[in-house]
């Protein structure tokens, strides 16, 4: 979907999710955003350290702050949980899980962290994970950081943790490029989502 911004997108997300009936698709939103540091349903402002020009949005997700930007592979699956038959940890796991077997094949070696949700390359966040479950469907989803500007996340203590170091792909040589990370990561995560399904039928 290109680069769109924030606010236009969440607002479409909340819409489709609201006017989907029974039958309505599955889908799965690709893009980027420009910057914009966004803050949970109940984030601290404390971890807020200094937005300078980038503006703050306060959203419906849960976790706490964030930033997106150029670079950062944004991936929104709007599914109908109850149809699928799955839970919002098999939603989340599934996210975490993608992530581990995409950068696995690019022989980058990834992982969880208890009580900490997202995706980490030693002690550095690679993705950050955050969803909104609304009449029974989900929106929002998974931040995978590309070739970006992390400079921005110096402004915040991510996800509410202070001096997270952040990491992308491109610092690990491995795509630079969004659309590259995009075209090898749906196939990834559409396969996790199957398999949730699978297992939870």
């Amino acid at each position: 979907m290109g680069c769109a911004e924030y606010e236009p997108t969440w607002r479409a997300m909340q819409r489709f999710t609201d006017e989907r009936g029974p039958e309505t698709p599955d889908e799965l939103w690709l893009l980027e955003h420009p910057p914009v540091f966004t803050l949970g349903m109940n984030a601290d402002p404390a971890h807020l350290l200094g937005s300078g020009d980038i503006p703050v949005v306060r959203i419906d997700r849960g976790g706490q702050v964030t930033y997106h930007g150029p670079g950062q592979l944004l991936a929104y699956p709007l599914v109908d949980l109850r149809r699928a038959g799955l839970g919002v940890r098999d939603l989340v796991t599934a996210l975490e899980v993608a992530v581990i077997r995409y950068v696995a094949g690019l022989g980058i070696d990834a992982a969880t962290r208890s009580g900490a949700p997202g995706v980490y390359v030693g002690a550095a966040k690679l993705a950050s994970v955050g969803i909104r479950v609304r009449r029974g469907a989900s929106y929002h989803g998974l931040a995978l950081n590309v070739n970006m500007d992390l400079g921005p996340f110096g402004r915040i203590n991510p996800c509410g943790y202070e001096g997270l170091a952040m990491t992308q792909l491109a610092l690990l040589g491995k795509p630079r490029s969004v659309r590259e990370a995009a075209e090898g990561f749906a196939p990834v995560l559409l396969g996790a989502l199957a398999e949730k399904r699978h297992v939870e039928s």
